[in-house]
């Protein structure tokens, strides 16, 4: 029963996917819906799967730099790869989550030097943190609110004195005196100077004008002069004076005017405590983050002094009082019953036979893919089992690997993914079997590294057939007009409604004639002789006019010469009024669209499916000659690019002649061009 009583402060396990870890946060506020329903406020905390490759690589820093200042113990790769589990990120991020959804309590600790990490991995459900993550500025910092605990906070105690023996210190280096018990006035005699102090205090600020304004009465004026810092400055006075009241009474009231003493409550301006007050709902006793966000004017030290005399004042009383009503409304505690519905990821349940609840098809002679290594083979008599990872994939975890997958968000040993490769595995499973994060994926990629084991872990490299069903292939005959075949092949991006498709085949079918459809084979040459062909058509390498050079892609410098002829280049044919030119792949270019073309959202390819790119850069001679072809003619070129195309170029201008009128004669002169 106490076991499901969750009540404020309290460190909860929260599910929100099923085959996800679960989140950890901290319990803020249980608030009561309108509906009747508990919501939870709560503070979140962040795993080392939540940040960024580069924010990991800093968090292993401040590991080895904690190892080496606290002296811990030497541990197994093992025992390093789980205490990354147990590390968490502090963030000063709200949200609200229905209570609904908290599937257990854990404790999580601030970490010190005292602790020795091991420790950790020996209790349950027991998580530690010691950096701050913020997930809007994607960074990490060390936490404010460290304890000081270790040897090099602790005082050193030095040895006592024998008897007879004199101290050979220097008492004014190690301390101050400030007042002397065993002076030569009476207890009177030094209420009654207190009270002069107060009264020249009282004096001093109704002739200082700032002070008029803050406390316009003589009543603020006496209580203002009545704090504890006048009572120190007529105490110091004493002390120095060799407690003397008269000289006192001469420092007290100099020649300049009386001295007024002020504390951080009268510095401070109301706007000043009103900010004050909203950066102390917000941030706690961080006093660093208050002076930084609110009051960066001031000193730590002035914002360490106000807030003990801000808790003084009558406003701190009423706010506390408020709060205390506002806890009596609000509930303390509530109550959830265990989670007892099953899981969807779950293979096979206790007295079920394998292939249950969805597992059809699983195969039986795979091991659990996190302790399968370990010494202890006892999970693989598991009663239950649940897939992980990708389906394609067919990972299982036993039910002690599953329950810790959810909790610590990892598995008990390093897969491949993570840099360790497992031993006494089978050759067919060398291959990587694992859950990555997105980060690891762009790691990983192939364009990010050069190695090919990247190459391999980024590619999905199990092998797929899709085949064709009959019905499918009937409604490519009966549904021509439907289907366009040839309008779906020059534009593969588009999708085809195939639902409606197979449905008007199943009212066309029985009306279909019955005779059988002929199909004409032709034969193809063999492969020696294509390659022979295209040889022969290899393309001449033209001599490009004078002028301006064509800018060239700095990838085509990498492909090689005669791979062009082989793409499917069309080559140059050179003969009277015309040649034929190539269409490099793409006829029409973006001023060539018509109003009859629908626009379609092409899908992008994935990067590590990608091939190498291509890329043929038109001359200005071919762009010449293209202006020459009509809409129709690039649109065939395009269908038909293994034809060549023949441009009908207009005839050359006849010769000009000019006339020109010199001054000194009045024949003209005819040039010819």
């Amino acid at each position: 029963m106490a076991a499901n009583m969750y009540r404020v402060g309290d460190y909860v396990y929260f599910e929100n996917s099923s085959s996800n870890p679960y989140l950890i946060r901290r319990i803020e506020e249980l608030n009561k819906t309108a509906n009747g329903n508990v919501e939870a406020k709560v503070v979140c905390l962040f795993r080392r799967r939540d940040i960024s490759g580069n924010l990991n690589t800093l968090a292993d820093s401040n590991a080895r730099d904690f190892e080496e200042e606290s002296k811990q113990p030497t541990v197994s790769e093992q025992q390093k790869h789980q205490l990354k589990h147990r590390e968490l990120f502090l963030s000063r991020q709200f949200e609200s989550l229905p209570a609904t959804h908290i599937r257990g309590k854990c404790n999580v600790t601030l970490l010190n030097e005292t602790d020795v990490l091991a420790g950790y991995l020996e209790k349950e459900e027991c998580f530690f943190y010691s950096l701050v993550f913020d997930p809007v500025q994607k960074t990490l910092l060390a936490d404010q609110g460290e304890i000081r605990v270790g040897s090099k906070y602790q005082a050193e105690i030095p040895d006592k004195l024998a008897e007879g023996e004199e101290d050979t210190r220097i008492q004014e280096k190690l301390e101050v005196k400030v007042w002397h018990p065993d002076n030569q006035l009476k207890d009177p005699q030094i209420d009654q100077f207190l009270v002069v102090a107060r009264a020249v205090g009282t004096f001093a600020r109704a002739l200082d004008c700032s002070s008029s304004i803050r406390q316009p009465s003589l009543h603020m004026s006496a209580a203002a002069a009545s704090r504890d810092i006048t009572l120190f400055h007529a105490m110091d006075t004493l002390q120095k004076n060799d407690y003397d009241l008269a000289k006192a009474m001469s420092t007290l009231v100099p020649q300049g005017g009386p001295v007024l003493c002020r504390d951080e409550m009268e510095e401070w301006s109301a706007s000043e405590a009103m900010l004050f007050e909203e950066a102390l709902e917000k941030y706690g006793k961080d006093f660093n983050d208050i002076r930084q966000d609110f009051l960066p004017w001031k000193s730590l030290a002035s914002v360490v002094q106000f807030y003990y005399m801000w808790k003084t004042t009558d406003r701190y009383i009423q706010q506390k009082r408020l709060k205390a009503a506002e806890a009596d409304s609000k509930l303390k505690q509530v109550y959830i019953p265990t989670y007892t519905k099953p899981n969807p990821n779950q293979i096979m349940a206790p007295g079920n036979k394998p292939g249950m609840n969805g597992a059809a098809g699983f195969q039986k002679g795979l091991s659990c893919e996190s302790c399968r290594n370990l010494p202890s083979v006892a999970a693989a008599q598991s009663a239950q089992w649940y897939a992980w990872g990708p389906p394609n994939m067919q990972c299982r975890l036993c039910a002690s690997c599953w329950i810790y997958w959810k909790k610590y968000g990892g598995l008990k040993t390093p897969t491949q993914l993570e840099g360790a490769a497992r031993s006494g595995s089978a050759p067919q499973e060398s291959t990587p079997r694992g859950h990555m994060t997105r980060q690891e994926v762009q790691g990983l990629s192939p364009f990010t590294t050069s190695g090919g084991r990247a190459k391999l872990l980024a590619k999905n490299r199990q092998t797929f057939i899709l085949q064709t069903t009959k019905l499918t292939r009937i409604a490519r005959r009966v549904c021509t007009d439907i289907l366009q075949p040839r309008s779906a092949a020059r534009r593969p991006y588009a999708s085809i409604n195939a639902n409606a498709v197979k449905a008007e085949c199943m009212i066309r079918l029985p009306k279909a004639t019955k005779a059988p459809i002929k199909n004409c084979s032709i034969p193809r040459p063999p492969l020696a002789t294509i390659v022979k062909e295209l040889a022969i058509q290899a393309p001449l390498k033209l001599k490009a006019p004078r002028g301006t050079p064509t800018p060239i892609n700095r990838n085509q410098a990498n492909q090689p010469r005669g791979g062009s002829a082989l793409l499917g280049k069309r080559p140059f044919d050179s003969s009277a009024l015309a040649l034929p030119f190539p269409t490099n792949g793409r006829p029409f270019t973006s001023g060539m669209r018509t109003t009859s073309q629908s626009v379609i959202k092409r899908q992008k390819v994935n990067q590590g499916d990608a091939p190498n790119p291509v890329v043929f850069v038109a001359t200005k001679y071919t762009r010449a000659l293209r202006k020459h072809l009509t809409q129709s003619e690039m649109r065939r070129a395009a269908r038909k690019p293994h034809l060549p195309v023949r441009v009908k170029l207009p005839l050359p201008p006849r010769p000009l002649a000019l006339a020109i009128l010199p001054s000194s004669t009045s024949e003209p002169i005819v040039l010819e061009d």
